[in-house]
């Protein structure tokens, strides 16, 4: 087996595992399903926004399965950029009226299921076309649906008041399969927003127990993946499913360092700040 088998073999268990969880989560919510999971979605809400990703994956796989009954959905997927994501799943979801509980988690169990049957042969190194005119491997939409379980499962588990494990190594897929898969091909617009680049380059090391390192390099506004001759301005050690948690905005990075749950370091380490001002995740 090779590394890369080694690797979509992690993030196809990973899919399924973290998959069937949330499918739980979702199915014992009952009632509790119109608890606020976050300031703008119900819990029942975050299942249908996790629900809509679910199935457009799925479509672009298996053209014959049914996805998000949305209009004009592929425009205005290629005109979203980092900025513009919480709009974009608004409109998605005024146009998904299902909030049943039950209902959402067959759906999803339905979804999950068959994208990982329409996957099975795929060369997972193969770009996708994803938001903003980027292109995502086949290994990292799958990573990113990971996420997507993960981070919002946290959210209505909070507000269910029910446990909800995250296991680092199904959290580590997201900087290494979806996030450095994407700019090794091309994020297209998706990370273009109103923000002033900085003036100088930065580049930006990731460590983890978890994860091959990494450099992120930040120079005339556009993100790379760092080269043999990038030093490191700014080396981070993580945990990932706190570091994914601290970026989409639900763990202070105070209180992540606090726990060295995100250690920064490096030799010039106040970069980091102006690095996450302009490469940053989506808040919703």
């Amino acid at each position: 087996m090779t590394a890369l088998d080694r690797r979509w073999e992690r993030v196809r268990r990973a899919t399924r595992d973290s998959g069937d969880r949330f499918v739980s989560l979702v199915r014992h919510a009952g009632p509790a399903g119109s608890a606020m999971a976050t300031r703008e979605w119900t819990v029942a809400d975050s299942a249908a926004h996790v629900l809509s990703i679910a199935s457009w994956y799925t479509t672009v796989f298996d053209p014959a399965a049914p996805g998000p009954p949305v209009d004009g959905l592929a425009a205005l997927l290629a005109r979203t950029n980092v900025d513009t994501v919480r709009r974009t799943n608004a409109v998605v979801l005024d146009q998904l009226p299902q909030r049943d509980p039950e209902r959402l988690a067959d759906a999803l169990h339905d979804a999950v299921h068959r994208l990982l049957a329409a996957t099975v042969a795929a060369d997972p190194e193969r770009p996708v076309p994803w938001l903003g005119g980027s292109r995502v491997p086949v290994i990292g939409v799958l990573a990113h649906l990971v996420n997507e379980f993960l981070v919002h499962g946290w959210d209505m588990a909070g507000a269910l008041r029910r446990p909800w494990p995250m296991p680092d190594h199904e959290a580590a897929t997201f900087l290494e399969e979806f996030l450095v898969g994407m700019i090794r091909h091309d994020y297209g617009v998706l990370l273009d927003h109103g923000g002033r680049p900085p003036k100088r380059t930065i580049g930006v090391e990731f460590r983890s127990s978890y994860t091959a390192p990494v450099g992120l390099v930040l120079r005339d506004g556009r993100v790379h993946v760092s080269g043999a001759g990038d030093p490191a301005d700014v080396r981070v050690t993580f945990r990932p499913s706190r570091l994914n948690l601290m970026l989409f905005g639900r763990l202070s990075a105070a209180r992540a360092m606090v726990r060295r749950d995100v250690v920064v370091g490096g030799p010039r380490p106040w970069l980091l700040p102006s690095f996450l001002r302009f490469v940053h995740m989506p808040r919703n």
